[in-house]
């Protein structure tokens, strides 16, 4: 077997320096919990494996002044569990970054690995969708901003440019009246993979959604932001109408494949009930009665 060059950069400027550098032959361990996978079946064989779990910047939770949230794309889902306040303002993120293997794969797993691994069944990328998340990307260029959902490009592709290495996701503040949820539905209860997944972030003022994001998962070659379902919902009181209509649009929305897992008919509808019960949490959490 050919060797396997191991660093562990201090800093990012490193870290791209040593990726743009690889050509392509370097991968970067986030927390590895897909990557080893991938190593073990062979499916990955690189070169050099650049460690960022090290890198500051890549491993810390800020809350800014204005309530919005930076965090670094090798946080843990164990770190962001017990932040005092992020599952209090982004529950659904929470929910969903914990869905990723179990309790154990949680002190390593990583939304900036979930992320990058572009499957589209990831399950913390549906709900970063809906809560607008924005990822700050850093290569030989310099630096940019993308949303999340401009990231993946198809199974197990992104359109980062070469060199390039998710930062961060900054997650916007929170007006009053705000709530998010996550689900998904699987073949088993614990530690499976998504066969639908759904978030949905909502504001209300009044009882009325002002505001409103919907992503979708597992249920296209990319996970979807779908503008139409959020259309159906803003300006509602999320009536039986509004719901029903916002779940129309995220069946519409679907073009999944048939496998083990499920059928593309079962995806389909699948997507429209997980919408109807999303939204229903969303609002508790923004306080509608």
């Amino acid at each position: 077997m050919t060797d396997i060059r191991y660093l562990a950069p201090r800093t990012l400027d490193e870290a791209v320096g040593a990726f743009a550098a690889s050509q392509g032959a370097a991968r970067i361990l986030a927390g590895g919990t897909d990557l080893l996978v991938q190593m073990r079946n062979g499916a990955v064989r690189p070169g050099t494996i650049i460690d960022i779990k090290k890198i500051t910047e890549l491993t810390s939770i800020e809350e800014a002044a204005d309530g919005g949230f930076r965090i670094g794309a090798a946080v843990s889902g164990a770190a962001l569990a017990e932040h005092p306040r992020f599952g209090r303002v982004w529950p659904g993120v929470l929910e969903a970054v914990n869905l990723i293997g179990s309790t154990q794969v949680q002190g390593r797993a990583s939304p900036g690995g979930n992320l990058c691994n572009a499957s589209p069944a990831g399950d913390s990328v549906p709900a970063l969708v809906a809560a607008g998340a924005v990822v700050t990307v850093q290569g030989p260029k310099g630096r940019r901003q993308v949303a999340v959902e401009a990231v993946p490009a198809g199974p197990g592709r992104t359109n980062l440019g070469p060199g390039e290495i998710v930062v961060s996701f900054t997650l916007p503040p929170r007006p009053e009246g705000s709530g998010d949820a996550y689900l998904r539905m699987t073949p088993r209860t614990e530690m499976d993979i998504a066969v639908v997944g759904v978030g949905v972030s909502l504001t209300l003022r009044d009882g009325v959604v002002a505001a409103a994001r919907v992503g979708l998962g597992a249920v296209a070659p990319t996970v979807l932001l779908v503008a139409d379902a959020a259309r159906a919902l803003i300006g509602s009181r999320l009536d039986e109408a509004a719901v029903h209509a916002a779940a129309a649009a995220c069946r519409a929305a679907c073009n999944p494949i048939d496998d083990k897992r499920g059928t593309i008919a079962y995806r389909t509808r699948v997507a429209g009930v997980l919408l109807q019960r999303a939204v229903a949490i969303a609002a508790e959490r923004a306080g509608r009665v």
